[in-house]
């Protein structure tokens, strides 16, 4: 079965996009048409809920129906009806689905889904491409190679007369796929990976994605998937946790969210275990205060670039966004100049004017989050703010903003704001290992971090001392843009449970391994040799 990869860097990808080529103009078609087509904001009732675009507060991308525990209940029922015929199709015709769907995403959906997730995201061309395009297709190519290659381990040795082999069956129930609203290829993932392995799924993906993971589910169909394996139910998180979560048949709840949710989660599981026919396996990815570490013999202006990037993309909104970083006082004074040069000039806008490098946060909620920081910041007497405007008069923008504090365990050096803002704590330069320790204590999160060093030694003793600090890291590189296939993805401590999604680890997750011995000899007597007569 074929595993190539569609790359994340468009000037090698074959579908790349240039200047006036054929996909950039049917990318604005789509999203011309998404506009002029967006149903006008209404007051919400029982039965219908919106799906609100950044572009207006009076209007929304979709409308959907309000979730109810009897469309959750009906929906338990229906998965669990197509799971015996799907889990008996051979990996081969499972993984066929998923292959076609790749296809089809990567040709007839690619600048559809791409519109969708720029005006129901805010997302930028560069941001909606690598992430609903070319990540989701990486995952369910890499998908099957990764299920082929668990079906591949199998047991080393067989004494004579015996054939040893391991069954990977699905687990017994359902799955639970509960999905956020920033990356579209995690929404695609989160369902796809158990179902994959023979299991079958109820998706809730959040309110805020629901037109692109409409179009993602749509695109599963197409390819093949059979009716019931994969049960598609936006709406509120309420009616939908409680009900899977009580039900005895629940095998998985495969998250990715806030800590606190994720929290909430796992209490609920453990009040119910005594209902569950089976303990179900939790697998999440949550929060992050994601860190650069800038040593003294770092390359400024790569440093600069990188930490702009991993700060403001996707107006900060991405799980592995650069929130704090930690600067040697020799090269703050060109640091601060480079990036406070930089931010004026970073395009906040529309994502369909192309040259936008940022767009809205995402909900009304967010931007009083985020700008709530701000201001808190601006009245501390131990913070500087570069940059920092927010304009709610339209949509929810907020400008990407620089906090210096003299305090490193300052709010927004220790909590998770999901939003535009990077604070800076700046260190004397013979303190690097007290920073290190800063860098680990400060907060509760370990998902991803960077160190910058051109000293090989200090780069491998920053490895050492922030072992546990980070599920990713990276060196001379920006803490965001973890690849499929290349580097796996998921924190510890309060980020997750690590289980590593881009990754063969994350779908055995959703195996139940039966491990089979098969005897070809008849047994003749029951005696052994120890016990023969001398």
């Amino acid at each position: 079965m074929p595993t190539h990869s569609v790359c994340c860097e468009w000037q090698r990808c074959p579908h790349g996009y240039n200047d006036g080529a054929t996909d950039t103009s049917q990318v604005g078609l789509n999203w011309l048409w998404l506009i002029s087509h967006a149903p006008s904001r209404a007051v919400e009732h029982s039965s219908k809920k919106y799906c609100p675009s950044f572009t207006s507060h009076k209007k929304s991308i979709c409308t959907f129906e309000a979730l109810t525990p009897e469309l959750v209940e009906n929906a338990i029922d229906g998965a669990l009806k197509a799971k015996t015929s799907w889990e008996n199709l051979p990996l081969d015709e499972r993984a066929a689905v998923f292959l076609k769907a790749a296809d089809l995403l990567a040709t007839k959906y690619r600048a559809k889904i791409n519109a969708s997730v720029m005006h129901g995201q805010s997302k930028t061309l560069w941001q909606a491409e690598i992430d609903a395009a070319v990540e989701t297709i990486d995952f369910w190519r890499f998908g099957a190679k990764f299920a082929k290659s668990l079906y591949q381990i199998q047991p080393t040795e067989n004494d004579f007369g015996v054939w040893n082999r391991m069954e990977y069956r699905p687990l017994e129930g359902f799955v639970s796929a509960i999905t956020p609203f920033n990356f579209l290829a995690i929404g695609a993932n989160l369902p796809s990976t158990p179902v994959l392995m023979g299991n079958v799924a109820l998706w809730k993906p959040a309110e805020n994605s629901v037109h692109g993971a409409k179009i993602i589910y749509d695109v599963l169909t197409e390819a093949g998937l059979p009716e019931g394996v994969i049960q598609f139910l936006p709406g509120e998180g309420l009616p939908f946790a409680q009900t899977t979560l009580r039900s005895p048949d629940l095998a998985a709840v495969h998250f990715t969210g806030s800590t606190t949710v994720f929290d909430t989660l796992w209490n609920e599981v453990g009040k119910n275990l005594s209902n569950y026919k089976t303990y179900p396996r939790l697998v999440g990815e949550t929060g992050g205060k994601n860190f650069h570490v800038v040593h003294e013999t770092a390359d400024v202006d790569h440093v600069i670039n990188s930490t702009i990037r991993g700060a403001f993309e996707f107006q900060g909104q991405k799980c592995s966004a650069t929130s704090r970083m930690y600067v040697p006082k020799s090269l703050w004074p060109r640091i601060r100049e480079g990036i406070t040069q930089k931010l004026p000039e970073l395009k906040i806008g529309s994502p369909g004017e192309f040259d936008a490098f940022m767009g809205a946060v995402i909900n009304r909620r967010a931007f009083d989050r985020v700008s709530g920081y701000i201001k808190r910041a601006k009245e501390s007497p131990s913070c500087q703010v570069d940059g920092g405007a927010f304009d709610d008069s339209k949509g929810y923008f907020i400008e990407p903003t620089m906090i210096t504090t003299t305090d490193p365990s300052y709010e927004s050096m220790r909590e998770e704001i999901f939003g535009p803002v990077l604070t800076v704590y700046v260190y004397e330069d013979d303190k690097f290992e007290e920073t290190l320790e800063l860098c680990d204590k400060t907060t509760a999160y370990a998902l991803t971090g960077a160190v910058f060093a051109r000293d090989r030694g200090v780069i491998n003793y920053a490895l050492n001392k922030l072992r546990h600090t980070a599920g990713n890291i990276y060196i001379n590189d920006k803490s965001t843009g973890s690849i499929v296939g290349q580097q796996p993805f998921g924190g510890s401590r309060k980020s997750g449970t690590n289980d590593k999604s881009g990754s063969a680890n994350c779908y055995m997750r959703f195996c139940s391994p039966r491990s089979i011995k098969e005897n070809f000899l008849p047994l003749g007597d029951v005696s052994y040799p120890s016990m023969a007569s001398e």
